[in-house]
């Protein structure tokens, strides 16, 4: 699977300048829906509302009989699917933690801090993995970020995307750790079809800026997208030295993975 984000839609959504912070976490985009974007700034291109998906309607047709209906069978599929250090390319290790705790998800609380909570009715299993490629060569460290969500059913992953637009609005910076903040977020819902967008039933990106420590403030990506009652999500955070480019086609990268490894384990024969 080929899974390309719009240059134009990316640089829509940086004008505003997603770690574990959300975890609620192929075309080439051509205007053809009604548009709507959220975030501060003004997206230079414009996608359709992720609520306005079809939960029904769906890419990728899986094989019933596969299809998570246990927590157990849930979290089975969420480990598969979600890459580990040496999925992102050489030189990547895991942070630490490496991988968040069984039966959590991530949370965005009142006060826009992100916390782990207990998995709610409705969501099977939910797993992130957090890697990082060390600084060198002139470059800042890489941080990055993969999650999988499985869902009971359609319309709650299509909620949870629908939820993670609207918390761009609510909290425009938000707290992923007690020494990180993410600032200037805006977010694009792009539903199948839309923008000749054929790669998920619907996807969401983010973008903002990330600083921790108090430091430099760095480019933040936070990219999701759903295939039936699956969520999967990344985030790439870099320091100085890299293109917003790189950042782009590695987050577009890693998430083509997820939804190719979903496809693979959900096709019927």
């Amino acid at each position: 699977m080929t899974l390309l984000v719009a240059g134009s839609l990316l640089a829509g959504c940086s004008a505003q300048g997603p770690g574990d912070a959300p975890s609620q976490q192929s075309g080439s985009p051509a205007a053809s829906a009604s548009p709507s974007a959220s975030g501060g700034a003004s997206p230079s291109v414009e996608a359709g509302p992720s609520s306005s998906s079809s939960a029904a309607s769906s890419v990728f047709t899986p094989d019933a009989s596969l299809v998570p209906r246990t927590s157990k069978d849930g979290r089975r599929l969420a480990e598969s699917v979600v890459l580990v250090p040496g999925d992102w390319g050489r030189g990547y290790v895991a942070q630490t933690p490496a991988e968040s705790a069984p039966g959590t998800w991530a949370v965005l609380n009142e006060n826009c801090r992100w916390q782990r909570e207990t998995l709610p009715r409705g969501v099977l299993a939910s797993t992130s993995r957090y890697s990082r490629l060390p600084a060198g060569e002139g470059k800042g460290a890489v941080k990055v970020t993969a999650v999988a969500t499985v869902h009971a059913s359609a319309l709650g992953a299509d909620e949870q995307l629908s939820t993670t637009l609207e918390e761009v609005l609510r909290c425009p910076e938000q707290q992923p750790r007690s020494n990180e903040r993410i600032t200037g977020l805006a977010s694009l819902g792009t539903p199948f079809g839309a923008r000749e967008q054929e790669y998920a039933d619907d996807s969401v990106l983010e973008a903002g800026q990330f600083v921790e420590n108090g430091g430099a403030a760095q480019s933040y990506r936070w990219m999701l997208a759903r295939l039936g009652t699956v969520v999967v999500a990344v985030s790439v955070t870099a320091g100085t030295g890299y293109a917003e480019q790189e950042l782009n086609e590695l987050g577009s990268k890693a998430l083509a993975q997820m939804l190719t490894r979903i496809e693979q384990r959900l096709k019927g024969k």
